[in-house]
């Protein structure tokens, strides 16, 4: 009877504690799910939540929500689970490198390239930053990653993986050719140095790459990053001026040079190795590592006064222009950011922008735009386009086909940039436009 007794409280006393553990988790996944949830509808609000690039996209009736691609994404609050199942968070993160697809144990994840409205034309790269052509390598901005945070780890990552299929027998100049000095860049360079391979990083401009165009005042970083051979940056609220000196510090204490003014005209693989042609010199190289901007030259409205020398595409020394009557097109984060350094000045700005909202912003900068509106600090118009530019004024047409006329001095047009397509493609790299295609998935 004792025995009997014993057993049935041990039996209660495992029912009991299986229970509670039933019941913690349960909790504890209600409780992730609602922080999902937030995310989800912070993206929204946002402008994240919608796809740009290739993006996974989850097949609710196979995923079983383990999480998996959670934790392969090698970028940040890609993915969350709600309920057990995989959902998208800030989808316009997304790069595709395919970690998720890879990494889901049911086959649960296809990956798709753009969406049935929106097109994407990047050039696709692997898991390991690898593209089409065997040996030349992308990470940055060009891959789809601005970011100056993960551009920098995307630059880490890449050659790492670069790193570890060198051959020591090849007879190339160098074991990695880095052509671009941005953060990517400068980050993977740093990882070649700290390695001890041998490599050349070469920049057609100046130390920072697309960051160095940036106006001086911009606040390009905002949280911290781990860089090789300095560690841990933990600054807050960075400029740009102030990370260009960082970077600058890093290199010289390393003794790290980088070819500035150095363009590159011509990549051929010829065998094993590249033969890079520049505008200084020949080298040859076992791999190449792309880390390039973007915006290969600025996109132009193509409308009729363009030409004049009160128009530009970037913005350097905001607190140089005083009580001028500036006109900043469109409305993305660098025309957000351009419009509010200038109204800083004293200058009566005006923002013009296509689209009905903002979308795709970051969050401080949708706060501020919205801020300087409701304060008479800049004038925004919606739903316009520039129709004309004259030397002392600019016609924009609303949506309803009106016209309206401001006075202006200066014009600053960001409509993005265009791939450097010509380039890329003379050595062999393919780019596609997709529109919702599916690109990978599981046979």
């Amino acid at each position: 009877m004792e025995v009997l007794v014993e057993n049935t409280l041990v039996y209660l006393f495992v029912m009991i504690l299986i229970f509670s553990v039933v019941v913690f988790y349960s909790k504890r996944k209600n409780k992730q799910s609602k922080i999902v949830i937030k995310k989800i509808e912070k993206a929204k609000e946002y402008g994240f939540h919608e796809p740009v690039s290739l993006h996974p996209v989850i097949n609710y009736d196979i995923c079983i929500g383990s999480g998996a691609c959670v934790v392969a994404c090698p970028e940040q609050d890609i993915l969350g689970l709600v309920d057990g199942k995989a959902k998208l968070i800030n989808a316009s993160h997304c790069v595709g490198h395919g970690a998720c697809f890879h990494a889901c144990p049911l086959q649960a994840i296809t990956l798709v390239m753009g969406t049935e409205k929106r097109g994407v034309e990047l050039p696709h790269v692997s898991i390991e930053y690898e593209t089409n052509v065997p040996g030349i390598y992308i990470a940055g901005e060009l891959g789809g990653m601005g970011l100056i945070k993960n551009a920098v780890e995307q630059g880490q990552l890449a050659m790492g993986n670069i790193i570890e299929n060198i051959k020591p027998e090849s007879k190339a100049d160098y074991n990695v050719i880095i052509i671009g000095a941005g953060p990517a860049g400068i980050s993977a360079t740093l990882t070649a140095a700290k390695k001890g391979i041998k490599f050349l990083t070469i920049e057609q401009d100046t130390l920072g790459g697309t960051v160095y165009s940036f106006p001086r005042k911009k606040i390009v970083m905002t949280q911290p990053m781990e860089l090789p051979l300095y560690g841990k940056v933990k600054l807050v609220e960075t400029s740009k001026s102030e990370l260009l000196e960082l970077w600058k510090e890093v290199l010289a204490k390393n003794n790290i040079s980088i070819n500035e003014q150095e363009k590159v005209i011509s990549i051929e693989k010829k065998g094993e190795i590249f033969e890079i042609k520049t505008s200084q010199s020949l080298y040859t190289s076992q791999k190449i590592l792309l880390t390039i901007g973007r915006r290969g030259s600025p996109r132009k409205l193509g409308v009729p006064g363009e030409e004049k020398e009160k128009v530009a595409y970037r913005l350097l020394e905001p607190e140089l222009i005083q009580n001028q009557a500036v006109l900043v097109v469109g409305g993305g984060d660098s025309a957000i950011e351009t419009a509010l350094l200038l109204s800083e000045g004293k200058n009566t700005v005006t923002l013009s922008y296509r689209g009905e909202s903002f979308n795709r912003l970051k969050p401080k900068n949708h706060q501020k735009i919205i801020s300087a509106k409701e304060r008479g600090v800049i004038n925004i118009i919606l739903n316009s386009n520039v129709k004309e530019i004259y030397d002392d004024s600019v016609i924009l047409t609303l949506q309803d086909s009106t016209e309206i006329n401001i006075a202006n001095e200066l014009i600053y047009i960001f409509a993005g940039g265009e791939l450097p397509n010509k380039f890329l493609e003379s050595i062999g790299i393919t780019i596609t436009k997709k529109f919702g295609e599916t690109i990978l998935k599981h046979k």
